[in-house]
């Protein structure tokens, strides 16, 4: 067997003022065929996973360019189709191959095309035929659109948030494909239309049980082969915007189309019930300084950069100011420019600093204070469970009894190495302050006393129901009601 496999991959937030190029491919991953390290990105683990398993196969694996840019908003259209008509010509070359196995997000947007993943797989289509299988592994935070179905034989979606089960959905997707290609299976999909719009962390209940039925669902059944949820992304204007069900059969549409209705009927009736309680930035520092014991951590869920969003927002951090609060570490405030003037100041430097709340309204005020640079690196990352996420070259610096880590990459809080990279030990902290929806949860609960979930400001369209949507359908909750009323 002959299987080509590459990635390309962003989760678009239309509503963010951040436009990406080539240059934000670049600066995550930008890797040329076989030139992808052995760890896997988020949406780059069929890479990886594949090598393995073409070489217990005894399969040829010719792997394409594989690239990711970390969330923001439109890709710049060039960027785009040059990325694109990169891999598709790779294809080509590679041809003729037996499979196709790709690492996409499945939320990406670019200037002129609201569904780029949907135009990406029918032109990989066209390239291959109708009998050659393609199939790719996508993030849940993404659309399932009728074009997309129609250009590929199966998807397998993560289905943990916070996604530490990446490497595990891929090595899912690979064993579907293997079975595949030897004839031993048919995989077909059937996709149930929720007509909904939610958040549905995995790390509380209710999402927390209904994830753990999809297990034990898919080993009920010799023909289920893999039931994934599409959260969709509330952050994309696009028309297709929603969450789906779907599962995978072995040439089963009927026990598919049925399952994915009850499963897909099961989630609309808990709608409105998965977020976990958000408070305001007074509220958050008050319950963090009244703590007995720390870590506590104070998650920023609507400023985080793996959202779209620029991660600069400064409203909780001038509360913490105001109150007077100490023994605080943040991570991270994004400033490529104050970064830049620390670099220039070097450790040890005293200096003036305006920094934060440049990217949009709604993110608060720039702070200035006059700081102490701390520790400078190039180039620092933190751990993203067997992955490793960059944030760029990076300053500690310090005043007032506050610890804050600038950066120049957006990036979400991850994980706490993000602190130790530049030298903080942030168990021995009262108050961490980070910016992350979920997926800083898996690594964060296992040091902090307590978790503090923070709606500051508005940096973040996280309320469907008054979003300014120009192409999205506004006949799904919570834009109705019903919207099953005919």
């Amino acid at each position: 067997m002959r299987i080509f496999t590459a990635a390309l991959a962003t989760e678009t937030n239309t509503f963010s003022p951040i436009s990406i190029d080539k240059r934000a491919f670049e600066a995550s991953l930008y890797a040329r065929p076989g030139e992808h390290p052995a760890t896997p990105t988020l949406c780059t683990a069929p890479i990886t996973v594949g090598r393995e398993v073409c070489a217990r196969e005894g399969w040829e694996l010719i792997e394409g360019t594989a690239t990711w840019a970390d969330p923001a908003g439109l890709i710049n259209r060039a960027t785009y189709e040059e990325l694109r008509d990169e891999i598709l010509g790779q294809l080509r070359a590679a041809m003729p191959v037996d499979g196709v196995v790709l690492g996409l997000h499945g939320a990406m947007v670019a200037q002129g095309y609201d569904d780029p993943e949907g135009d990406f797989l029918s032109q990989v289509r066209e390239i291959v035929g109708p009998d050659v299988l393609v199939c790719a592994e996508l993030d849940p935070h993404s659309h399932l659109t009728a074009k997309r179905v129609a250009a590929a034989n199966f998807f397998v979606v993560f289905k943990e948030f916070p996604h530490t089960d990446f490497v595990d959905r891929a090595r899912d997707l690979w064993a579907i494909a293997v079975r595949a290609l030897k004839g031993e299976i048919k995989p077909v999909m059937s996709v149930f239309d929720c007509r909904m719009i939610d958040v549905f962390p995995t790390s509380k209940d209710p999402m927390r049980s209904f994830v753990d039925r999809l297990f034990v669902l898919e080993k009920s059944d010799p023909a289920i082969l893999s039931i994934s949820v599409i959260h969709g992304f509330m952050a994309a204007d696009v028309p297709e915007l929603g969450t789906r069900m779907l599962v995978v059969t072995d040439d089963r549409a009927d026990l598919g189309d049925a399952l994915a209705e009850k499963l897909g009927r099961e989630l609309f009736a808990m709608r409105g019930t998965f977020m976990v309680k958000q408070v305001d930035e007074v509220v958050a520092v008050e319950q963090a300084m009244a703590a007995s014991a720390g870590p506590v951590v104070i998650a920023d869920v609507w400023d985080n950069p793996g959202g779209g969003t620029a991660g600069d927002a400064t409203v909780l951090l001038a509360e913490l100011i105001r109150r007077g609060a100490t023994d605080v570490a943040v991570g991270t405030i994004w400033d490529p420019i104050a970064v830049q003037i620390c670099f220039a100041a070097g450790e040890g430097g005293e200096i003036p600093l305006r920094f934060g709340a440049k990217s949009a309204p709604e993110t608060g005020s720039p702070i200035d204070k006059r700081v102490t640079v701390r520790k400078l690196v190039k180039d620092a990352q933190m751990r993203f469970g067997e992955s490793f996420a960059p944030f760029g070259d990076a300053a500690w610096v310090s005043f007032d009894g506050i610890d804050v880590i600038l950066n120049s990459t957006r990036a979400q809080s991850f994980d706490p190495s993000l602190f130790s990279a530049l030298g903080i030990d942030p168990k021995s902290r009262k108050i961490l302050l980070i910016k992350s929806t979920n997926h800083f949860y898996d690594s964060f609960s296992k040091i902090a006393s307590e978790i503090v979930y923070c709606s500051a400001g508005r940096p973040y369209p996280n309320t469907p129901a008054t979003t300014d949507y120009r192409k999205a359908r506004r006949t799904i909750w919570p834009m109705v009601e019903n919207p099953w009323a005919d």
